[in-house]
């Protein structure tokens, strides 16, 4: 039986780079679910795995820019 490769070794992720984009995507649905309780909890595991700031603003940053319905909801004014 043939082995079908998918991606290469070069283009695996090693096992840190995984923990590092699993951390960053819990956090990203801890937002979206406004679970906002444990975003802190989140934030500081990425950081004890050496994510970058910028990693982490960054994916805040494109929930804010998203245009969540939920937070969308506290900012609009009525119009009647």
């Amino acid at each position: 039986m043939e082995n079908n490769i998918l991606i290469s070794e070069e283009q695996a992720l090693g096992t840190d780079q995984l923990l590092k984009l699993t951390a960053l995507v819990y956090l990203k649905e801890a937002l979206i679910a406004q679970q906002y309780e444990t975003c802190q909890e989140l934030i500081d595991t990425a950081k004890g795995l050496r994510i970058d700031q910028g990693d982490i603003d960054a994916v805040i940053t494109d929930y804010l820019n998203t245009g969540n319905p939920g937070r969308l909801k506290t900012n609009r004014l009525r119009t009647y």
